[in-house]
């Protein structure tokens, strides 16, 4: 049953079922080369999805798949989910797509279609975006959908970009972006 959808996006709970796909993604080395986890088996992305599951039972988000509108195929995940910042829970948003849809604007949609689903539907105060500054497809993504100023942190021992978005900044973003 999909959450939300974008233009080219349909986006649902992730479920057992999409285990296989989702191994196959997260154990290729140049998705996961940015992963504090590093390349996933199937054991470890299990882990991952009953760690997603926990999330939509307890915070009622979490990691979300998503699967083009047109083919039905599943092309990654994107969502929000708590993370333990220093010793803070943030939510912070994040993402994966399978290689072959990358560099098609598919993440800055489905970035923006969280945005929205978590700022309107689910009423978060704030939502945080960690980054490692190499990582500048994921930089260029986070910046382009409304997230400005960050701080470097440490997170697991690297220094990362911890930008930060609250709903009154998010819905004065798009005022801007549509002109109002």
């Amino acid at each position: 049953m999909p959450l939300f959808e974008t233009e080219r996006l349909i986006a649902r709970k992730l479920s057992h079922q999409d285990v296989p796909v989702l191994t196959a993604m997260l154990s290729d080395s140049e998705v996961m080369k940015f992963s504090v986890r590093g390349v996933c088996d199937e054991e470890a992305t299990r882990k991952f999805v009953d760690w997603c599951l926990e999330c939509y039972a307890t915070h009622g988000i979490g990691p979300w798949a998503l699967c083009e509108k047109e083919s039905g195929n599943f092309i990654g995940f994107c969502g929000v989910g708590p993370e333990l910042v220093g010793d803070v829970e943030e939510i912070n948003l994040g993402y994966r797509l399978a290689r072959r849809f990358w560099h098609q604007g598919y993440a800055t949609e489905a970035v923006k279609g969280v945005l929205r689903y978590v700022f309107d539907q689910k009423h978060c105060e704030s939502v945080v975006v960690i980054i490692e500054p190499e990582h500048t497809a994921s930089v260029r993504v986070t910046e382009k959908v409304g997230f400005g100023d960050y701080t470097i942190r440490e997170f697991h021992a690297r220094p990362v970009r911890v930008y930060r978005m609250s709903c009154d900044d998010w819905a004065l973003h798009n005022r801007v972006a549509e002109g109002l």
